[in-house]
């Protein structure tokens, strides 16, 4: 195997220390925790079980990690103090600490404020 392609592919392991196989070439059973979370899955404690490499020019190579898909575990359901939690913080992002009102979107943390606050002059010309 020749280009980039032969330096990723190591199956055994004895280049890199674990199997390692180039982008889009892992074998069928090994999934990356993305993969996994689409799944509705999780690693739930497992070591790497291989990793795949994608080189790239006058840099290192990405590396995504893989994990058995046979022994993943199901992911934990939220529980409804997760839930609150996760709303609360939301909301703290959608409030203006200058005006205190819900803005509707995410505040932008270059302005640190709702746009009426940050651009009063514009709004009144509106």
């Amino acid at each position: 195997m020749g280009g980039s392609f032969g330096k990723c592919y190591d199956p055994s392991g004895s280049q890199f220390g674990i199997p390692t196989y180039p982008w889009r070439y892992a074998p069928k059973g090994l999934a990356t925790r993305r993969q996994l979370r689409a799944r509705g899955l999780r690693p739930g404690g497992q070591p790497i079980a291989a990793q795949v490499l994608r080189p790239r020019y006058r840099r290192g190579p990405l590396t995504a990690y893989l994990y058995r898909v046979d022994r993943a575990k199901k992911v934990r359901p939220m529980t409804p103090a997760k839930w609150a939690a996760l709303a609360k913080a939301n909301r703290a992002r959608r409030t203006c600490p200058k005006c205190r009102s819900d803005a509707g979107y995410v505040i932008p943390t270059s302005l640190g404020m709702c746009m009426p606050c940050a651009y009063p002059d514009e709004q009144r010309a509106a």
